[in-house]
């Protein structure tokens, strides 16, 4: 089996609701946001690809499009918008068009912090 990753980066905006640093949570605040995409298979033998990149490029764009340099508690299903959440959306988003979709992790590399989804 193949597995094939793409990535793509957005910026955004929101706000959580926590017990620790609780004042400064509430306060619209942004970061910057990598995601990225495996999808796994076989790979179509008159193509010689797992998926054609150009189509998948397309498709991540649409979802890209709904984060970048949006305020995330306003996107419906997001709110309150954590990295678990935004793992989901992504993976809800993809997942109709890719079937092989393996999983999805949402990272801000700036603080360290990853979370992926993945299917049961």
């Amino acid at each position: 089996m193949y597995e094939l990753t793409k990535d793509f980066r957005f910026e955004a905006a929101h706000t959580l609701e926590r017990e620790i640093d609780r004042a400064a949570s509430r306060r619209i605040h942004g970061h910057s946001y990598r995601a990225e995409v495996t999808i796994g298979g076989e790979i179509d033998l008159a193509t010689g690809m797992l998926v054609d990149l150009g189509q998948l490029d397309q498709a991540l764009a649409r979802v890209r499009a709904e984060l970048d340099h949006r305020f995330l508690d306003e996107v419906p299903g997001l709110a309150p918008a954590t990295l678990e959440r935004l793992a989901r959306f992504v993976w809800q988003s993809l997942a109709p068009d890719y079937p092989g979709l393996l999983h999805v992790v949402i990272c801000r590399d700036s603080l360290g912090e990853r979370c992926r989804y993945r299917r049961e």
